[in-house]
């Protein structure tokens, strides 16, 4: 390759990367990450009161999420806090004292794992003399950094936006029309802030209609799925709890899967195969995390149909996680945002993944605990307990379906086709005359097997049970 084409491709991967949100330059920004506790209520808690988080987990997710894009963390520090301050948030002796830590170590911006207001971040700023992100901010700059997809893409801005134009000061004031109107009668004309909150919300506008049409391309692939009885099963789950390394594991599609904060943000689907010959379309979703802004959930609403609309919900949970039923509840709490009751049992199914990362006592009980009902203990990297999980999915998926034997003359080749396209056979048996089959057939597929293949029931068809799960 010649220098000229190295430098083209070199200029286009530091473009590539500005306009994914991070330059080549945060690679190598200094960065100090502070967590702020309140203190005095339950114990020790986090910004909003709500968490039940140690200190120091809160900390070592900053921490996570600040090297998800890349900083190098200099300093981290949790901060305990008696009451917030409008202004600062800190008190002066507390702004005073990370003021020489920012200084000490040179650092060129400071992580706030809490949400600021623009004032507080502002004079934050002003104080420190280092560019400030709050935990909001922090979580928009590293899905811009993922997104690879012009959906993925135009979920981020929308939900940037809708931070931003909360955040506008009074800048620019030059710029404002001083007066509209006609002559002297008029009042004042539109002032800077007023117009870039205009263009903002007309930016909004045109991201929200384009999002429409991703949204209503989404249905129309659905749609096409359901013609073809492929049930869906979505990956939910903190972030880096283990869901694409699983993804992989049950489908051999080489998803990244990396120990880090949102490795994976764009949905993946692929096809997986069930114990007894059934087919099932897997859906990896991004990961959740705890005080995740409602605004970026509400973004994502297009991306996360696929969970709304799944059949099965496999939750995976980091069970060597030392915060593993925390990270369960914020789990809950954003599911409960997309209407998705996670404590019932009727389409989700609970994932106890890294179990080789546990004690040997520990995981000898996790594995005994597995009764059919209760969670799935599995490990995504060695493959322990995969079979079990499939066994409970096809179980899962086979509640609903009708179970009906047929014998299908030799003849209607084509509808020996569409028998194994549209229902699930768990069973063949080839006769001179007939081919006999023992079909799953899912509901939505009832109607036009009656019409196809109603004929030749052998018998009146039988709800499928748990036994029925075995040929």
């Amino acid at each position: 390759m010649s220098d000229r084409n190295k430098e083209d491709d070199g200029g286009e991967a530091v473009r590539r990367d500005r306009r994914e949100g991070i330059s080549r330059l945060a690679e190598r920004t200094k960065a100090i990450v502070i967590a702020p506790v309140r203190t005095g209520r339950r114990g020790a808690e986090g910004g909003e009161g709500t968490s039940i988080r140690s200190p120091e987990a809160r900390l070592a997710e900053a921490v996570g999420l600040a090297a998800a894009i890349d900083l190098d963390v200099v300093g981290a520090y949790v901060v305990r806090l008696s009451a917030t301050r409008p202004a600062t948030l800190f008190g002066t002796g507390k702004v005073e004292e990370l003021k020489l830590a920012v200084s000490t170590e040179e650092a060129e911006l400071v992580v706030v794992d809490h949400p600021l207001t623009p004032v507080q971040q502002r004079n934050l700023e002003k104080a420190w003399g280092a560019k400030v992100l709050d935990r909001t901010a922090l979580i928009l700059e590293i899905f811009g950094a993922r997104a690879r997809t012009r959906e993925g893409t135009l979920q981020v801005e929308l939900a940037h936006l809708n931070w931003q134009k909360s955040r506008l000061v009074r800048t620019w004031t030059h710029l404002e029309r001083q007066r509209g109107g006609f002559g002297f009668l008029g009042g004042p004309g539109e002032t800077q802030i007023e117009a870039d909150r205009r263009l903002i919300q007309e930016r909004i506008i045109k991201i929200e209609r384009e999002l429409e049409d991703v949204k209503r391309t989404r249905g129309l692939h659905r749609a096409n799925r359901k013609k073809v009885p492929h049930p869906v099963i979505a990956l939910v789950g903190y972030t880096n709890a283990g869901k694409s390394t699983l993804f992989n594991r049950l489908t051999d599609a080489g998803v990244l899967s990396k120990d880090l904060l949102f490795a994976t943000l764009d949905p993946t689907l692929r096809q997986i195969r069930l114990p007894h010959g059934g087919s099932a379309i897997l859906s990896d979703t991004v990961g959740f995390i705890s005080d995740l802004p409602t605004h970026l959930v509400a973004a994502f609403r297009a991306t996360l149909e696929e969970v709304v609309e799944a059949d099965v919900i496999l939750h995976v949970r980091d069970i060597s996680h030392p915060d593993a039923e925390a990270q369960a509840r914020d789990v809950e709490e954003t599911l409960a945002l997309l209407d998705i009751d996670a404590r019932g049992r009727d389409r989700l199914i609970e994932v106890l993944n890294k179990i080789d990362l546990v004690d040997p006592e520990r995981r000898a009980k996790l594995l005994a605990a597995e009764d059919g009902e209760g969670p799935v203990a599995v490990s995504a990297v060695t493959g322990e307990g995969i079979d079990t999980l499939l066994a409970r999915i096809e179980a899962r998926l086979s509640e609903d379906k009708w179970q009906v034997r047929v014998a299908v003359p030799v003849t209607e080749g084509e509808l020996v086709a569409w028998l194994h396209r549209a229902t699930e056979v768990v069973e063949r048996r080839d006769a001179d005359d007939a081919v006999h089959l023992l079909l799953r057939v899912p509901p939505r597929q009832k109607v036009p097997f009656k019409q196809r293949a109603g004929r030749y029931i052998e018998g009146a068809p039988s709800r499928a049970g748990r036994r029925a799960a075995a040929p």
